[in-house]
């Protein structure tokens, strides 16, 4: 709890009051109070004082009127008030104890003013102030010091005020700016989310539901010739469906903004440990021969890129079973130290149309290519050495990720 002035709660409102007013109502009061002040010493004057004129309370009002455009006006301001003042001293009007309209402009100059205008007019009071108080008869050094103190003092209280003014626009501009980029990162990691959230149901989606077609279309076939290959066909159909909701449940749990009652757990996103599953359910589904080869020492990799290699082996098994009419597939893995090599290989037509999802316009390809980007890795796909279709992946373990992302 931040410590509080005693102090800063009866003056909060009123302070919070005066900066919604009106500025020339504010300045108004201060030509007023300014005025009042000055005609002090003419209304009750001191034995021995000269008694008050018209000239004299017509030069104190120049010394006051001309405040109640202080802001809109500073150094014109500034230039009446400087007449005024030594005129109502060299002429015993007679002139005021203290410069009450001279502090006033002074301190509103080095809040407000150009720098140029603010020296100008600090040395001409220095300078008057000295001139003014020599033509005084009996003048004490004293009255030196004070007066000019007292203009030095006014006109550091206005730059503290310009400084602090300065210094409060600087942190309101760098926290507009904070809140800017905040927005902004927000923004970015929504749609980064988002778009990882519609490529894994793409991916699990397209990979289901081919899977899903190829048996449906088997199953009419077999249905009456080999029954035990039809029924067979179905069970494939039903594992790929329960297979999918399973995934699907996983990836729209993030979607939640409030975090479920007590109960079971979401399971974690499939990742290269999950591969032999994929391999069997594909092959068995799709009637393919598909086959795992891995190489090298398997390693660590970062959560995300777990579940990337998984997605991209899954979306290019996809592509097999929907495009290449492939017999066989071999997905492998080669570990090495910087990294793993993903390669799904298979025997189908080749490259074929772009935008049938084998060639470089596909949606599938796209997504493979983005997963591999996102976890500082980079993805080639063409046509196999042997002919048919190849998918190439390499990513990387966490410190080569952290130096390929920056």
């Amino acid at each position: 709890m931040s410590a509080r002035s005693p102090l800063s709660s009866p003056l909060a409102p009123v302070l919070a009051r005066l900066r919604t007013t009106s500025p020339y109502a504010v300045d108004t009061a201060v030509a007023a109070l300014v005025l009042f002040a000055v005609s002090l010493q003419w209304l009750f004057p001191d034995e021995g004082d000269d008694p008050l004129s018209w000239r004299g309370w017509l030069l104190g009002a120049a010394t006051a009127v001309p405040l109640v455009w202080r802001r809109a006006a500073p150094f014109a301001t500034a230039c009446a008030v400087s007449v005024a003042t030594p005129a109502q001293a060299v002429h015993h009007a007679p002139p005021p104890d203290l410069m009450y309209g001279g502090f006033v402009v002074l301190y509103t100059l080095a809040a407000l003013a150009r720098p140029w205008q603010r020296r100008v007019m600090l040395a001409g009071w220095l300078i008057g102030v000295a001139a003014t108080i020599s033509h005084k008869e009996d003048a004490e050094p004293f009255e030196y010091a004070f007066q000019l103190l007292s203009i030095g003092c006014a006109y550091a209280l206005g730059s503290l005020t310009r400084t602090q003014r300065a210094y409060t626009a600087e942190l309101e501009d760098r926290a507009r700016r904070l809140e800017r980029e905040r927005a902004a990162d927000t923004a970015r990691a929504t749609a980064q989310e988002r778009a990882r959230i519609a490529r894994d149901m793409h991916d699990i989606l397209a990979h289901a539901v081919s899977l899903m077609v190829v048996q449906a279309e088997a199953g009419p076939v077999v249905v009456r010739s080999d029954p035990a290959r039809a029924e067979a066909a179905f069970d494939a159909i039903a594992t790929a469906g329960r297979d999918a909701m399973t995934q699907l449940r996983r990836i729209l749990g993030v979607l939640k903004e409030e975090e479920r009652e007590p109960g079971p757990r979401r399971l974690p996103q499939p990742g290269l440990a999950a591969l032999p599953g994929l391999v069997r359910r594909a092959g068995e589904s799709a009637g393919l021969r598909v086959e795992l080869r891995t190489t090298g020492e398997p390693r660590a990799l970062p959560p995300d890129t777990e579940v990337a290699a998984y997605r991209i082996v899954q979306e290019a098994l996809t592509n097999t079973v929907k495009h290449a009419y492939a017999s066989c597939s071999v997905v492998g893995l080669d570990w090495a130290e910087d990294g793993v090599t993903l390669t799904v290989t298979d025997d189908g037509r080749g490259p074929a149309d772009p935008g049938d999802g084998t060639g470089g316009g596909g949606h599938g390809l796209i997504g493979i290519r983005e997963r591999a980007a996102a976890c500082g890795g980079e993805a080639v796909t063409g046509g196999g050495p042997d002919g048919g279709f190849r998918v190439v992946v390499r990513l990387p373990v966490a410190a080569v990720r952290r130096t390929a992302l920056g």
